[in-house]
């Protein structure tokens, strides 16, 4: 059951003064040590289109409340979306008798005291007034296109707007409100042998131009049809910015003090400890994530209320910070360190033309797919390239190429950049959601591994 219209029209999202409201109805009901209330949701909507028409499209509205409820270091959750007194009585006194029967938990933190926040930059009015008819019109100028081509364009759209707060029983109170859009297209030929991808996402719906989207797969979906196959092997790759961001998101996740502390990371360094300090890719390289990045906005805060804020992950190749818990961070003697939902990364001038011109020979990759993890001490994933794959002689992309599997690490790849172009913000997310906010800029690394030669389009 939703959220009660009257709690979320016309905004379709609680407000600052309604979350608080709400989650002081929570912890008036509350009897545990410490309490937290955690609420999250909004509307989402999504357009599906295939063969050159819609064929799904929906819009849901939802708001789920999360109750924590704390004996000592015995802990519970329970989450609903029945916000009436008769749902939030259940759901406390569930979370409260469910915590009393749960072990204790050695690392257990407690709640945190009132913190300081910066407001989030992540709401745009364009993607939260974006309704079905606006969605329509977005597909149609990319339908009406791959029609007219005699092509097939297929793809997904989708946006949400909502809110995240966190509340607890010892007067912390956090919000934030924001926003999401993501489109993607794939464009194949009439007889399946050619396809094109082209794709991208903000939080902002202004930034996104369905009709170039549209252009793009049709131009490489003509491009890519009747593919040669090449022998599998270490090439010269130009690699587009969202295969770039499939490969660079992977490495970003791992970003994890404890798990190097331990030795389960690719940041373990040998003999103990962790690689902060170290260099480990080439030094044109920084990675940061910073919340109030108008191109990559995230949460000023963490699930906990605990705050976010700019990090310099890797400055110019060498590792600066890893991500702490609560936990790892007392147990280390270090600070609080959250990972924010948000990487950027450095990049140069060159355009995508500049670096095939720049290429004796080579392959060109439009984006990864079925990206999987191998060996997590290198960061070795395997994965395959997709909807626009192609071989580049003498400076000149020559053929389309059947697409191949990779054995390959975002590490690897970033010790082996001979040159970085413009960084953009990239739908770099398998599902077609918003996603993590990803900027990267397109790259040409050498030796590149190919490990096998794929027979699907």
């Amino acid at each position: 059951m939703s959220a009660p219209r009257s709690l979320l029209e016309p905004a379709r999202y609680l407000s600052r003064a309604e979350a608080e409201a709400l989650a002081k109805r929570v912890l008036a009901l509350a009897t545990a040590d410490a309490t937290r209330v955690t609420l999250q949701g909004g509307s989402r909507g999504n357009t599906r289109f295939a063969l050159n028409q819609i064929s799904t499209a929906g819009d849901d509205l939802n708001t789920t409340l999360t109750v924590r409820s704390l004996f000592g270091k015995r802990s519970a959750n329970v989450t609903t979306n029945k916000l009436d007194d008769a749902g939030l009585r259940y759901a406390v006194e569930t979370s409260e008798r469910l915590a009393r029967l749960a072990p204790e938990d050695p690392e257990e933190m407690g709640e945190l005291d009132p913190q300081q926040y910066a407001e989030s930059r992540s709401w745009s009015d364009a993607t939260a007034s974006l309704d079905p008819t606006a969605r329509a019109a977005a597909v149609r100028a990319i339908t009406q296109a791959t029609s007219a081509a005699g092509l097939h364009g297929t793809g997904y759209l989708e946006t949400n707007a909502g809110s995240f707060a966190v509340a607890n029983s010892k007067g912390l109170f956090a919000y934030a409100r924001g926003t999401g859009a993501a489109l993607t297209t794939t464009v194949r030929t009439p007889d399946g042998n050619g396809s094109g991808w082209a794709g991208a996402a903000h939080n902002d719906w202004s930034r996104l131009r369905p009709a170039e989207l549209g252009a793009r797969a049709i131009e490489k979906a003509r491009r890519s049809a009747n593919p040669v196959a090449i022998e599998p092997g270490r090439y010269t790759v130009v690699l587009e910015p969202t295969a770039v961001g499939n490969l660079v998101q992977n490495m970003g996740f791992a970003l994890n003090a404890r798990n190097a502390d331990e030795g389960r990371s690719f940041f373990s360094k040998q003999g103990g400890g962790n690689k902060i300090g170290m260099k480990i890719v080439d030094e044109r390289v920084t990675i940061v994530s910073d919340p109030l990045d108008p191109e990559a906005p995230a949460n000023t805060f963490n699930n906990e209320g605990l705050p976010t804020a700019r990090t310099v992950w890797i400055e110019n190749g060498v590792v600066r910070n890893l991500a702490y818990d609560r936990f790892w961070a007392q147990k280390t003697g270090k600070q609080p360190l959250p990972f924010v939902a948000s990487l950027s990364m450095s990049g140069g001038t060159a355009t995508i033309e500049e670096l095939i011109a720049s290429t004796q020979r080579g392959i060109l990759v439009t984006r990864f797919w079925y990206i999987r993890q191998v060996d997590p001490r290198v960061l070795l994933v395997t994965g395959l390239t997709r909807d626009g794959t192609f071989l580049i002689e003498n400076g000149k992309i020559t053929n389309a190429v059947k697409n191949l599997r990779f054995n390959e690490s975002p590490i690897f790849m970033l010790n082996n950049v001979e040159a970085m172009g413009r960084p953009v913000r990239v739908s770099a997310s398998e599902s077609g959601s918003p996603g993590v906010a990803v900027v990267v800029p397109p790259l040409k690394v050498r030796d590149f591994n190919f490990t096998s030669l794929s027979d699907a389009v």
